[in-house]
């Protein structure tokens, strides 16, 4: 497998002072990367561009479930064999990239989550106790154990991907991924990943997103429940 094969894939709303420093790192690491800008009313997508990336644009904010399905349908258009997904706010470290590709080439699983709770403590203490909280009950729920779930730094096998067109759009739809996947019957592993938190402010919001988090476990139950 080779680094050209697939392709970074970064959603972004936003973050026109943050893309092209992230891209720019990311590039020694995996010379395609593609980023989808959520409908941004700054210059994410001419930062990215400036930077060496290719633009997706979506023209009014969708959320993040949205700009990944944006990212999915054009890896399989372009016949990537591995799409590696990562945050535009540079909470997630470039240099943490190999230890997916070298795990996803000795075939440890077709999706690999990274894991920041190996040594969480420089992770603020809300979000510590959510994420191992939505972890254990994810966990439980998919019946393998992901130790931190809620980390969109992840690879995906392109053939195991998701149609998420009519799922959650927004935070949730990462685990609402991992749900489909499971029942699928798809194996998925981790890498461990280094936890970065600098000045920047987070879009997570703990008890905002924790309220998601069971509204689609809800409908996804109700959905499954269905048949459909």
């Amino acid at each position: 497998m080779k680094k050209s094969d697939g392709f970074v894939l970064i959603p972004a709303y936003q973050e026109g002072s943050r893309i092209g420093a992230v891209v720019r790192e990311v590039l020694p690491f995996c010379p395609r990367i593609v980023v989808v800008d959520d409908g941004s009313a700054d210059d994410t997508a001419g930062a990215a561009r400036a930077a060496g990336a290719t633009v997706l644009v979506h023209a009014q904010n969708k959320g993040k479930g949205a700009a990944l399905q944006t990212g999915f349908d054009y890896a399989r258009e372009q016949g990537a064999t591995f799409v590696l997904t990562m945050d535009g706010d540079g909470q997630h470290a470039p240099a943490d990239i190999p230890g997916f590709l070298e795990a996803f080439a000795r075939g440890d699983a077709p999706v690999l989550v990274g894991d920041r709770m190996e040594d969480p403590k420089a992770m603020p203490f809300v979000r510590r106790m959510t994420n191992r909280f939505m972890s254990w009950l994810l966990s439980r729920k998919m019946g393998q154990r992901v130790p931190d779930t809620q980390n969109g730094f992840r690879l995906y096998r392109t053939d195991v991907l998701p149609d998420m067109s009519g799922g959650d759009a927004r935070f949730a739809a990462e685990s609402e991924i991992l749900l489909i996947l499971t029942r699928r019957g798809v194996r998925i592993g981790s890498v461990p990943v280094r936890i970065i938190y600098g000045d920047e402010r987070s879009k997570i919001r703990p008890v905002r997103d924790t309220l998601r988090f069971f509204r689609m476990l809800r409908a996804f139950d109700r959905k499954v429940g269905g048949g459909s």
